[in-house]
């Protein structure tokens, strides 16, 4: 399966997604990434598992600048099962990557090697960030 902004889908990569915050899941009954997670499974007949837990909550996000949000987000994610050498990290929305460089970054200590990004959606607000400020990340979106 071909995707955008550098990256492919293949059968070494496992998929896991950004698990929302216990509070909101109840709320809403459902984790809209982990719904997108499993169907991108599906699709591209890869794994998923549920490699991350929100150990924290934290406020939205949405106001917030970069550098608070990725602030507010150290240390918010713990891995809760040994992570394979290649991950497909999904969220709904990828806005300035401070979420998703926080769960790359728990990947990355916990031994994965290699943390790709893709998400349903963009926000505009600014530029798309290059490594979503973790090492090893690339971002489809």
């Amino acid at each position: 399966m071909a995707v955008a902004a550098g990256g492919r889908l293949d059968e070494s990569q496992t998929i896991t997604w950004v698990p929302l915050a216990r509070r909101r899941r109840r709320a809403r009954g459902f984790d809209q990434a982990e719904l997108l997670a499993n169907a991108l499974a599906h699709r591209a007949g890869l794994p998923v598992r549920g490699l991350l837990e929100r150990v924290r909550e934290t406020d939205p996000q949405a106001r917030r600048s970069a550098a608070d949000r990725r602030k507010a987000l150290a240390g918010a994610f713990r891995v809760v099962a040994p992570p394979p050498p290649r991950v497909v990290l999904v969220d709904d929305v990828l806005t300035t990557g401070a979420t998703a460089g926080a769960c790359a970054t728990a990947l990355r200590d916990a031994g994965t090697s290699t943390v790709g990004v893709v998400t349903a959606a963009r926000a505009l607000n600014g530029p798309l960030p290059g490594r979503c400020y973790a090492r090893d990340v690339w971002i489809l979106s």
